[in-house]
């Protein structure tokens, strides 16, 4: 059926990118294909949407995920059949995790087809549900613009959720497509008011803890949570992994419960009474043998007066007011600091200083530096003001994809995105897209030829006696990656540097050209 601007004659596609734009979607990451053609077609009629060709899937939804958690507002990602949604999922399972809207369409066979059991079928709902929170099939071209306008509403269901919508290609090309007026983003549910008097009597001295996380760790909550703790004496931490904190001088500091989980259970040893803003109650990141997956000390009070889903403002509001903390300076305003410029060869903790010299104001930092950054976050507290993103699901391949999402969603800020060697192979494909469209990105790669966390994680679950197998199965060595040369093959110009000398001048080069830029940090 041939596409056409008649109103009359509107196709289902057509009727899908118009109830998308009247919805406030006008971003997709796409890598489409045969299915999907009608929807691709309908783009050249309908203005406003800005189409993103991503050479990978897992590009495309980790791209999502980087442009909700910067843009506060869902892309679209347009997938093909279920094999291009499972390439996906890891990054869908990043997203769910990190509370970010998702607007996922995936092409499907047309309806009379599916019977036919062709190579491509599959039960796409299936491979959808594990990493959606909304999953729907359209049956009709007359039900596509509805579906459409449910599946924007699901993904802006607080804090973010991914919303998966199938399209049967016949409901694409058949005409009776009908535009849908936006439906009313749901309202945040109220916090826990039940348990507000528990969570004010518990924030009391240094062995109380606010930890907070999600639409806590904005710079307005941030200064509230620290006009409670100068107040009550309580500290402030954050969880590991968080889906956007700022940060930097100026801004209240907050530490994140570290990853080592004899580090984590020691820095949270003192605290007798904890109030869960946004957060979780800590546990470990995997089971260790012989150590306890709780990290919090036998016997600690745990209050949970507000959930990610919840109204955080509200809650911190109302221990801010309930405490008399509301005219009370904040605790822990982070200073300007400038560290001595660093020499000799690459280490975490030379690097650690070079960014914390080389970070620009405002700057979005991706964190995907793995075992090489676990300093990087304390180092550049005093930095200044920038925005820090972390893996949330643990799933790694997270880092150029959220970068890209990220660079699109802030065209104004520079983005610098820290990744491991190994994790930057699962999705390498993301910086073809960065020089396609031109984003403001700087990436270091930090080769140090290993999965270092698996190294650790070998002693770590009890294995001593490891052999050159084993070791072998760790290692990225042989052939050597060269990301130097993988990064101007897609049209990213990139250096390559041991030292930090050489780290801080090629940071300043990467930082002050506009576009992508590559830069191979072998260690």
């Amino acid at each position: 059926m041939s596409q056409s601007t008649d109103d009359t004659l509107m196709n289902g596609a057509e009727s899908l990118v118009k109830t998308l734009l009247e919805s406030g979607l006008d971003t997709c990451f796409t890598n489409p294909g045969t299915s999907e053609m009608h929807f691709v077609a309908a783009l050249d009629h309908v203005p406003g949407m800005r189409s993103i060709l991503v050479l990978q899937e897992g590009v495309a939804t980790g791209a999502a995920d980087g442009y909700f958690r910067m843009a506060r507002k869902p892309a679209c990602t347009l997938l093909h059949l279920g094999p291009g949604l499972a390439n996906g999922l890891s990054n869908l399972h990043n997203a769910k995790k990190a509370g970010s809207g998702i607007v996922n369409i995936v092409g499907e066979h047309a309806v009379s087809h599916i019977e036919l059991d062709a190579p491509l079928t599959s039960d796409i709902e299936g491979i959808a549900r594990p990493v959606s929170h909304w999953v729907h099939t359209s049956m009709s071209a007359s039900d596509v613009g509805a579906d459409a306008a449910k599946a924007v509403q699901a993904a802006n269901l607080a804090p973010g959720q991914v919303a998966t919508l199938m399209l049967p290609s016949d409901t694409a090309w058949n005409t009776g497509g009908k535009v849908a007026e936006p439906l009313a983003p749901q309202p945040r549910p109220p916090f826990d008011a039940t348990a507000l008097d528990d969570a004010v009597a518990a924030l009391s001295g240094p062995d109380s803890l606010l930890l907070l996380g999600g639409a806590a760790l904005t710079e307005d909550m941030l200064e509230i949570a620290g006009r409670i703790s100068a107040k009550t004496g309580c500290k402030l931490l954050c969880e590991w992994a968080n889906a956007r904190l700022e940060r930097g001088a100026g801004r209240v500091v907050i530490n994140r419960v570290p990853y080592p989980i004899d580090q984590a259970l020691e820095v949270l040893k003192p605290f007798k009474r904890i109030v869960l803003i946004g957060a979780r109650a800590p546990i470990g990141f995997f089971a260790y043998p012989d150590k306890p997956a709780i990290l919090t000390a036998e016997g600690t009070q745990i209050i949970d007066l507000c959930r990610t889903s919840q109204d955080i403002a509200g809650a911190l509001n109302a221990v801010c007011d309930n405490v008399g903390a509301a005219e009370t300076p904040p605790a822990g305003i982070a200073p300007n600091a400038v560290p001595d410029k660093p020499t000799g060869p690459l280490e975490p903790g030379g690097i650690a200083d070079v960014l914390a010299r080389s970070i620009p104001r405002d700057a979005i930092v991706v964190d995907e530096a793995i075992t090489t950054g676990r300093s990087f976050f304390p180092a550049t507290a005093g930095a200044p003001r920038h925005t820090w993103l972390n893996n949330c699901g643990g799933s790694i391949g997270y880092g150029m994809p959220v970068a890209i999402g990220a660079a699109v969603a802030c065209p104004e800020r520079k983005v610098l995105a820290l990744v491991g060697g190994g994790s930057a192979m699962y999705t390498i494909q993301s910086l073809w897209t960065m020089a396609r469209e031109n984003l403001d990105v700087t990436i270091v790669i930090f080769a140090n030829r290993v999965y270092k966390i698996l190294r650790g994680e070998l002693t770590n679950v009890g294995v001593s006696n490891a052999g050159p197998k084993a070791i072998d199965m760790l290692s990225l060595d042989q052939p050597t990656l060269r990301f130097v040369e993988m990064a101007k093959s897609m049209g990213v110009d990139a250096t390559q540097v041991t030292d930090c000398a050489a780290l801080e001048l090629a940071l300043e080069t990467g930082l002050a050209t506009k576009g992508p830029y590559l830069i191979e940090a072998v260690m």
